[in-house]
């Protein structure tokens, strides 16, 4: 069982200001960055599902020069609201480890 945390080497994700979040996934090299790009984490409904947002609110950005997948989306709750649990957003790359690609 191959998964997105088994391949990448990085995986980062942060908020992007009050109103967005952003995730990076970083590879190693060109091959990995590949297969990444082409499984599920180069997929809009990927991140559908694991953080419950509109595929058509999503931007995914491939930037084969860096060896990074990078996707962005309206985070769930403003940040700073009374219900938020995770100011700054930084440990929700753990859902992605374990995808299988």
């Amino acid at each position: 069982m191959t998964t997105i945390g088994n391949i990448a080497k990085h995986i980062r994700t942060k908020n992007a200001g009050p109103f967005w979040v952003t995730i990076d996934i970083f590879c190693s090299d060109n091959e990995k960055y590949e297969l990444l790009k082409n499984s599920r984490a180069g997929k809009k409904e990927t991140y559908e599902k694991v953080y419950s947002v509109d595929k058509n609110d999503i931007q995914l950005y491939f930037l084969p020069n860096l060896n990074v997948i990078k996707v962005s989306f309206p985070r769930p709750q403003i940040q700073g609201n009374k219900y938020e649990y995770d100011m700054h957003f930084g440990q929700q790359y753990v859902d992605l480890l374990n995808i299988e690609l």
